[in-house]
């Protein structure tokens, strides 16, 4: 530990050079939380029908041992997750992660059925995000659900949609942190519609009923996710990025952007500062797409770190709340967690770790030169030592010392799941 000291200091003197002051660095990142995503553990199974089938859009692929059965293992995986990562963080829950003995339907749900999940979060210091689920289930229906054009089906799923937003709010108030209630509907087209407009009147239409109730903000904020395409709807998403553009910004609601749910060469970075001029705020979804495919583990490249600049030049963590969303069942989904976790909080730091106001200036004054110059010369700066001393702070493992824990675990625990 005195080399990680050692070089922490070392890197200290270096950024003091360029007016950087890290020990400020270090209190900045140690506030921010990352909502870390349940699904990851199980394959977006749940527990509410988990031998069922994945519907709207969403395939896991990969036969890694070791999936969570249970909501009792999928806690014991996510505990293992956060011992490794620096930091006081959330959890985002999925509403077919309930844990309850009952039979129960989605628009059934009440917080009872989330008691489990909530002791456990206030016992482990953690916040609760939620996601209403209107994929995977038997009522979504031709590919609709709220805009499905039975009067029935858009019912059931209305209601899913408020009971809700009342387990978020039992969230908030149990947990003491604001529960952010986040809505993705997958509805669509495989070929192309004749008609756009009335399937979009309509989930407009029960989003408003969903949302009709006023809830307390301290405790629950809705928040509404657009994406391109997905599987099975290929030629039209009736939730598209400009459907939700509008609603989010007409209805007062936060705005969700995936990074995953664009066109293939589109990235979140560039947009960020245009929505956080109009909205109440942002929700991330931090992921990384490949292809046609949106939610792979989140690297340390060049849109993570863009998008970690955005948020930390243009002064946006305090009106964005960021979470993950990937899933991969070809690796060891708690070293899957891990990574991406850490490689959001890295890029934030090493964003932190920029003389941002010095940057500003020289634009300002049009010395482009000095701005390039030291954006290229902070690419070799020893920002890892920085991060491996917030480790260290923290008490989680530094550098790759985690994966022997993660392949300890595989051995003794995850190996045994049959």
């Amino acid at each position: 530990m005195k080399t990680v000291e050692k070089n922490y200091a070392h890197a200290k003197e270096k950024y003091a050079e360029i007016g950087v002051n890290t020990d400020e660095v270090l209190k900045q990142i140690q506030k921010v939380k990352i909502s870390v995503h349940c699904w990851q553990g199980d394959d977006v199974k749940g527990f509410l029908n988990p031998e069922g089938e994945l519907t709207g859009g969403i395939m896991a692929t990969g036969n890694q041992p070791g999936v969570a059965r249970t909501p009792a293992e999928l806690r014991q995986d996510l505990e293992i997750a956060y011992s490794l990562i620096p930091g006081k963080h959330k959890l985002n829950l999925h509403a077919i992660y309930l844990d309850t003995q009952e039979s129960v339907e989605l628009n059934e749900l009440e917080p009872r059925h989330y008691q489990k999940w909530v002791d456990w979060a206030k016992e482990n210091e953690l916040g609760l995000d939620f996601n209403p689920t209107f994929f995977s289930h038997p009522m979504m229906k031709d590919g609709f659900t709220l805009a499905h054009p039975d009067e029935k089906v858009r019912q059931y799923w209305i209601e899913h949609g408020k009971r809700s937003r009342k387990i978020a709010e039992y969230f908030g108030k149990e947990t003491g942190q604001t529960c952010i209630n986040n809505f993705w509907v997958p509805d669509g087209m495989k070929d192309l519609p004749i008609d756009r407009f009335t399937p979009r009147q309509r989930l407009m239409e029960s989003l408003d009923e969903i949302f009709k109730e006023k809830l307390n903000e301290i405790d629950v904020q809705d928040a509404v996710e657009s994406k391109l395409f997905g599987l099975g709807a290929e030629a039209y998403t009736v939730g598209s990025h400009e459907f939700y553009l509008g609603y989010g910004l007409k209805r007062d609601k936060l705005i969700c952007l995936d990074a995953g749910h664009f066109h293939p060469t589109e990235v979140i970075s560039n947009k960020l500062s245009a929505l956080a001029l109009f909205s109440k705020g942002l929700m991330l979804h931090v992921s990384r797409p490949v292809r046609w495919d949106s939610d792979h583990v989140v690297l340390m490249d060049d849109e993570l770190q863009e998008i970690a600049k955005e948020l930390v030049r243009g002064d946006l963590l305090e009106k964005t709340n960021i979470g993950l969303d990937f899933f991969d069942a070809t690796i060891n989904r708690v070293a899957a967690w891990v990574i991406g976790t850490r490689n959001t909080q890295k890029a934030l730091m090493k964003a932190m770790l920029e003389p941002t106001q010095k940057l500003k200036k020289w634009e300002n004054n049009f010395d482009f030169t000095t701005r390039m110059a030291y954006t290229e010369e902070l690419k070799d700066f020893p920002y890892a030592d920085v991060w491996n001393y917030f480790c260290y702070q923290n008490n989680v493992p530094i550098g790759l010392d985690w994966l022997e824990v993660v392949n300890n675990y595989q051995k003794e625990v995850l190996d045994l799941r049959k």
